[in-house]
C-alpha cells in the first residue's frame, strides 16, 4: 500500500500528485490543517451574520454578485449553484483527471483559505480513498474563474447528487456514498465557490503529462540511438566536448544517453576509420540531442510552473488570516495555460524528427544497404511501409494539436468574465499529444529494432540489443506473415509502461 499522503498549509510534490492518482495512495489532513480550516470557517460564519454584504458567501455570483441573499436561502443558493454549473458536456474524462481534480482542489482546501467547513474537506478526501470518482464531461472549463463545470461535477457527487465510478461500474452518487458508509455534505455559505473556483483540472492533467514526458523523453533518446546503429551512423556527434560546446542541460543529458546507449556497438565499430566515405549524418541522427534536449528544457520550465502551482490557494474570495474576505484574480488559468501550450510544440517535434528517421530507414536510397521498408520481400511484402504512413498521421496530428488554445478567449458571464484562458482545452489536446508520441516512439521502436536484425552478424550494442529482444518477446519478428496493427499496439505498451528503459538500464 503506498504511504499516505497527508495534505495541510504545505505543498505538494508532482511525485505525491502521481502516487495518490495513480498509484491510489491514500489521503488525509494534517492536524495544522485542520486547526486552519476550522479558524477560516469562524470568519465566514462572522461574516454570513453581517450587515454588509460579502461576495460568495451572502451574495450571488458573478455577474449576480450584487444580490443580496437572505440567510435563509443561503444554503439554497450553494445547492443550486453546484446543479447549475455542472452543465459539462460531451464524452466523460479519464477517471486519473478525475482523481486529480479532486486531490488538488482537496489541497487548496487544506491550505486554510478558502472557508470552507473542516467536515467538507474531510469528505472530499474521504471520497478519493474510496475510489468514488464522479463523472467529469469533456466540456465546460473556459480556464478561468475555475474549471468551473469539471469541478462543479465533484461537488455535485459531495452533495450526493450525479453519477460516479465507483467499484467498477457507473452508479447514482448517493448509492455509492452510502455504499462506502459516507454522508453527503449540504453546503454552506461560501462551500460551492470554494469547491469550483481552481485550475485543478488543468493542473492535474499538466503534472500527470509531465510524468509521462520524462519516461517518453527517455525512450526518444533510446529509439533514436538504436535509428543510429541501424543506419550506420556515428556516435562521435554525441561526444561531451562537442555537446559542452552549448551547454543546454536537457541538450547534454539526451547525447550523453545517446552515447552511452551506443557503446560497445560492432555495428557501429564496423564503419569507423579511414574506410569509411560518410562525411556527416542527416540532421534526423545527427541533431537529435538538440531536439530531445530542447523539449527536455521544455518540460523542465512547465515543470517549475506546476510546483509554483503547488504552492498556491487558488480561490475567489479567499479568507486571510486577520480575517478578511479579498476577491482577486488568481483563478485566471494563464501561467498553467501557456505552459500546457508550450509542451504541446516539443512533443511535435520529437516525433517529427523520429519519424524521419523511421523514413530513412526504409528508403533503399538512403538506408545504406537495407532492404526497401525492410521487407522479406520486397514487393510481395510491404514490411514497414505503412507503418510509417500511421507515424506520418500522428506527426500531422500533432501538428495541428500544437497550435495553442490559450491565444483564444471567449467572454463569458454577462461580460463579468471577458477574458479567459481556455487552459482546460490546452490540457486535453496535451493528452492526445502524448498519446501520439507513444505511437510514433513505439513504432521508431519496431522499425530500429527490425533494421537492427538485418545488420547480422554485427552485434548491436549491449543496450539497444537488450531492448530489441525485450521487443522479440512481445512480437512476432521477421517473417512474411507479420500483422503489424497488433506489434504496434505491443510495442505501444512496452513504452507506456516503461519497460523498454528497464531493458536499457541506462545510467545518465
Amino acid at each position: 500500500m503506498p504511504e499516505k499522503v497527508l495534505l495541510g498549509p504545505e505543498p505538494l510534490t508532482a511525485a505525491q500528485v502521481v502516487d495518490v492518482v495513480r498509484g491510489h495512495a491514500p489521503v488525509g489532513l494534517t492536524d495544522a490543517a485542520e486547526k486552519n480550516l476550522a479558524a477560516t470557517r469562524q470568519h465566514i460564519e462572522n461574516l454570513a451574520h453581517a450587515v454588509t454584504p460579502t461576495y460568495g458567501v451572502s451574495t450571488g455570483f458573478g455577474a449576480l454578485a450584487t444580490r443580496h441573499i437572505p440567510v435563509e436561502s443561503r444554503t439554497a443558493l450553494q445547492r443550486s449553484l453546484i446543479r447549475s454549473h455542472a452543465a459539462g458536456a460531451g464524452p466523460a474524462v479519464e477517471p486519473e483527471v478525475v482523481r486529480a481534480l479532486m486531490l488538488l482542489r482537496l489541497r487548496t482546501l487544506a491550505s486554510g483559505y478558502t472557508g470552507v467547513r473542516p467536515g467538507t474537506a474531510q469528505t472530499l478526501a474521504a471520497l478519493l480513498n474510496a475510489d468514488i470518482t464522479p463523472i467529469v464531461h469533456e466540456y465546460g472549463s473556459l480556464g478561468c474563474s475555475g474549471d468551473l463545470a469539471p469541478l462543479a461535477a465533484v461537488a455535485l457527487a459531495l452533495m450526493g447528487e450525479g453519477e460516479v465510478t465507483y467499484r467498477g461500474e457507473v452508479v447514482k452518487a448517493e448509492e455509492a456514498l452510502k455504499q462506502a458508509g459516507i454522508e453527503p455534505v449540504v453546503l454552506a455559505e461560501k462551500e460551492g465557490l470554494a469547491l469550483t473556483n481552481g485550475t485543478d483540472g488543468m493542473l492535474g492533467m499538466l503534472l500527470l503529462a509531465a510524468a509521462d514526458l520524462h519516461r517518453l523523453f527517455d525512450i526518444a533518446d533510446l529509439t533514436a540511438a538504436m535509428s543510429v546503429e541501424a543506419l550506420l551512423g556515428t556516435d562521435r556527434a554525441f561526444a561531451a566536448d562537442l555537446q559542452a560546446l552549448r551547454p543546454h542541460p536537457g541538450q547534454a543529458k539526451s547525447a550523453a544517453r545517446m552515447w552511452q546507449a551506443l557503446q560497445g556497438s560492432k555495428i557501429v565499430e564496423s564503419h569507423r576509420g579511414p574506410d569509411c566515405n560518410r562525411v556527416q549524418d542527416a540532421y534526423s541522427l545527427r541533431c537529435a540531442p538538440q531536439v530531445h534536449g530542447a523539449a527536455r528544457d521544455s518540460l523542465a520550465h512547465a515543470e517549475l510552473v506546476g510546483e509554483r502551482e503547488l504552492m498556491s490557494a487558488v480561490d475567489n474570495p479567499v479568507v486571510l488570516a486577520d480575517g478578511r474576505v479579498e476577491s482577486n484574480g488568481n483563478f485566471h488559468g494563464a501561467p498553467v495555460a501557456y505552459v500546457l501550450d508550450f509542451l504541446a510544440i516539443p512533443i511535435a517535434d520529437v516525433a517529427s524528427i523520429a519519424e524521419r528517421r523511421t523514413d530513412r530507414m526504409l528508403d533503399k536510397a538512403r538506408s545504406h544497404g537495407l532492404p526497401p521498408f525492410l521487407a522479406d520481400d520486397p514487393g510481395v511484402d510491404s514490411g514497414h511501409m505503412i507503418a510509417q504512413y500511421t507515424q506520418a498521421a500522428v506527426v500531422s496530428e500533432l501538428k495541428r494539436l500544437a497550435v495553442p488554445a490559450s491565444v483564444d478567449s471567449i467572454p463569458s458571464s454577462a461580460m463579468q468574465e471577458d477574458h479567459v484562458s481556455m487552459g482546460w482545452s490546452a490540457a486535453r489536446k496535451l493528452r492526445k499529444a502524448v498519446d501520439g508520441l507513444t505511437t510514433v516512439l513505439a513504432i521508431e521502436l519496431l522499425t530500429a529494432a527490425r533494421a537492427l536484425d538485418f545488420r547480422a552478424p554485427l552485434a548491436p550494442s549491449p543496450v539497444t540489443g537488450a531492448v530489441r529482444d525485450l521487443l522479440r518477446t512481445k512480437v512476432a519478428g521477421p517473417g512474411p506473415d507479420r500483422h503489424l496493427a497488433p506489434e504496434i499496439a505491443a510495442a505501444e505498451e512496452l513504452v507506456r509502461s516503461g519497460a523498454v528503459l528497464d531493458a536499457a538500464r541506462l545510467e545518465v
